[in-house]
């Protein structure tokens, strides 16, 4: 991480970043976990995931999660999504559920969501590593200061997104972007502990494609593929 492993998109904005005091202390705190046989999630290769499928100049919606899932073959870089083959988790479940009473998509049996990102939907965690079954391991270590930084960049220099903010963190984390430009969408969290007290039938994703409508941009296909290789 020396160099900025962002693709060019990004690293027009956010490549000095890496040569920040806060990186090189976050990079040796990483490299000390790796020394120690402490096995990170997700693999290094998937830490920027988001940003290579969902280039800046296609952002239209941001998701924000916290951290990546914590257990093996689970975590790949985006935020809710799982790797094919893995069960779906409860939270990403309860956000089947709401898609599919609000926008009529048909479930599917996995939990792959690069079609989203494909489409410019930013699925951004706002940690980006985290060691294996220690939940919350690598917070407060620099990851925070990077996303907050991509998220003021996705203010500044796009028109027109929708930031879907579930929970207080991600509503606290995005508490500055300009509602003057961009839509900002409020819900509780869709984990089970909280999707009852209000995720359900908040509308968000018919919500996005309207806004989206509104400014002759093509809405987000929220239906995901049937099956995933």
């Amino acid at each position: 991480m020396s160099h900025s492993p962002l693709p060019d998109s990004w690293n027009a904005y956010l490549g000095e970043e890496f040569s920040a005091p806060y990186m090189q202390s976050l990079r040796a705190f990483l490299a000390e976990e790796k020394v120690a046989h402490k096995v990170i999630y997700p693999h290094s290769s998937h830490w920027f995931r988001a940003f290579e499928l969902t280039p800046i100049e296609r952002v239209k919606v941001v998701i924000l999660g916290q951290d990546p899932y914590h257990g093996p073959n689970q975590a790949h870089g985006l935020c809710f999504s799982v790797r094919p083959g893995v069960p779906t988790p409860p939270s990403l479940q309860n956000i089947y559920k709401e898609l599919a009473t609000d926008v009529a998509t048909t479930p599917v049996n996995h939990g792959f969501l690069e079609s989203w990102a494909e489409q410019g939907v930013m699925l951004l965690n706002s940690v980006l590593t985290v060691e294996q079954g220690n939940a919350g391991s690598h917070r407060n270590r620099g990851w925070e200061t990077f996303t907050d930084r991509a998220i003021q960049v996705i203010n500044e220099r796009c028109d027109g997104v929708v930031f879907l903010l579930w929970g207080s963190y991600a509503q606290k984390k995005a508490s500055f972007v300009d509602r003057s430009k961009h839509l900002v969408l409020h819900a509780p969290h869709p984990s089970p502990l909280s999707a009852h007290r209000g995720f359900f039938g908040t509308r968000h994703f018919s919500q996005a494609n309207a806004f989206l409508d509104e400014r002759n941009l093509d809405p987000i296909d929220w239906q995901l593929p049937a099956s995933v290789a």
